[in-house]
């Protein structure tokens, strides 16, 4: 747990300025300023403690931490902030949820907000200040956090996620560019194998990746777990193409998919002993950083995720939603802290910070300098934009999240392609605790 100060942001200027960060003085004058003229304002006395998902790219956690100083040293909110992994931010936040103490916010993932939509203090006067200032929200993000005509909780950034690979590898297969469709990724897949430098996703319970890539496959061929009134139709011939194309494409991949977390295919890929994955920007990020991997830092490109039979981008990007909790003590400091989070002054330095990791949500943002910064930045800075919510084409509330957070999509996928089941038992497993969340 850190308890930032004024002082601990000024001794942090120099690493801050390194990562791009608004620091020092410049920082504390303008969170003065927007403390005096916020629409929120802070309660004498207040104390939050923010729990938010361990980051992977450390300049952006520098810069999270610089803000949350000013935050402190400009309006006396204590500011008490811990990290958790990605697996334990739903369960912690529960237990907050269910005891009505712990934490006043939570930062975490997929529609989190969604699985507490009577604990969460409702953010409709944050979602429109900033909407309005920053040229709307991008619309997965919207409905990630909506529930009818109101916020329980704001959009922050998207986790974006694409494609990451060797170059080198990809030429020797005879791939002069990524695969733009599911046959060519396919088939670039069985020439990595062939060649030795394989791909590799996870099919373990890894919260963002192995959700990610799933979901993609599901909804590339036209699959959902339901329609768009909720009712669940993972039971069709369209599921059933989806577990054949991603049993071909595990028969290709790197051994050991199945126990992957989160983390497994970074370590892996940085190890050298993987070629292609998807993941967020961290992994040419630690590569540039690394001065023992220079080259494999040269030889990582990234690329949009392949478009499947609907002939339209069906990603599951991570969403990254904070929600404040309605037992607060302090509900104006919460949301003032949500909305200076969001502001340009904080938050295009923040982008700066997370060098591609974090994708904006409010249009305004599309002209970040992160997305210039450096050219294999580029295609991040679609992430939100090619995104479906969390619930596919169906309504983002509490089963949906429950659905993610269960795994339902991911294990029956592992099931399949591991042989555990054929596809018949497979969906029926899964059709059997979908309707158990949707009935």
């Amino acid at each position: 747990m850190h308890d930032f100060t004024r002082r601990s942001l000024l001794q942090g200027g120099t690493a801050l300025a390194a990562a791009g960060a608004l620091t020092g003085p410049a920082l504390f004058d303008f969170a003065k300023a927007w403390a005096q003229s916020a629409p929120w304002k802070a309660e004498k006395g207040a104390k939050l403690t923010v729990m938010r998902w361990k980051r992977f790219v450390p300049a952006e956690d520098d810069a999270f931490n610089a803000m949350v100083a000013a935050f402190k040293a400009a309006t006396g909110t204590e500011m008490n902030v811990f990290s958790e992994s990605f697996e334990d931010v739903q369960p912690k936040a529960s237990v907050a949820a269910n005891t009505g103490s712990g934490i006043d916010l939570a930062w975490g993932l997929h529609t989190l907000p969604q699985l507490f939509p009577t604990k969460v203090l409702k953010m409709n006067d944050v979602a429109d200040y900033l909407g309005k200032k920053y040229g709307g929200w991008t619309d997965a993000a919207e409905k990630t956090c909506k529930l009818g005509n109101d916020w329980l909780g704001i959009p922050v950034a998207t986790i974006g996620g694409n494609m990451t690979y060797r170059k080198s590898a990809l030429d020797k297969a005879g791939f002069s560019t990524f695969p733009a469709d599911f046959p060519g990724f396919l088939e670039m897949c069985k020439a990595l194998k062939k060649n030795n430098t394989p791909a590799g996703f996870p099919l373990g319970h890894a919260t963002g990746d192995a959700n990610g890539w799933l979901h993609w496959v599901l909804w590339g061929h036209g699959a959902y777990t339901v329609d768009k009134n909720d009712k669940v139709i993972i039971n069709s011939p369209e599921t059933v193409k989806a577990l054949e194309y991603a049993k071909a494409l595990t028969d290709t991949f790197i051994p050991g998919i199945a126990s992957w977390n989160d983390s497994s295919n970074n370590k892996a890929f940085l190890a050298g002993e993987l070629y292609c994955t998807a993941n967020g920007i961290s992994i040419y990020v630690a590569a540039k950083d690394d001065p023992t991997k220079k080259e494999l830092a040269e030889d990582t490109y990234h690329a949009a995720f392949p478009v499947g039979p609907v002939g339209k981008p069906t990603e599951l990007q991570l969403a990254s939603p904070i929600l404040a909790f309605n037992f607060t003590k302090y509900p104006n400091a919460a949301k003032a802290f949500i909305a200076f989070m969001l502001e340009k002054e904080n938050f295009d330095k923040w982008l700066s910070g997370a060098r591609g990791y974090l994708t904006h949500t409010l249009n305004a943002y599309d002209n970040s300098p992160v997305w210039t910064a450096d050219p294999k930045n580029a295609v991040f800075s679609q992430c939100s934009k090619r995104a479906l919510p969390a619930s596919g084409i169906g309504t983002p509330g509490e089963k949906a999240a429950t659905a993610i957070a269960d795994f339902l999509v991911v294990d029956m996928f592992a099931n399949y392609c591991s042989g555990r089941d054929d596809a018949k038992g497979a969906i029926a497993v899964t059709e059997r605790q979908l309707k158990r969340i949707y009935r």
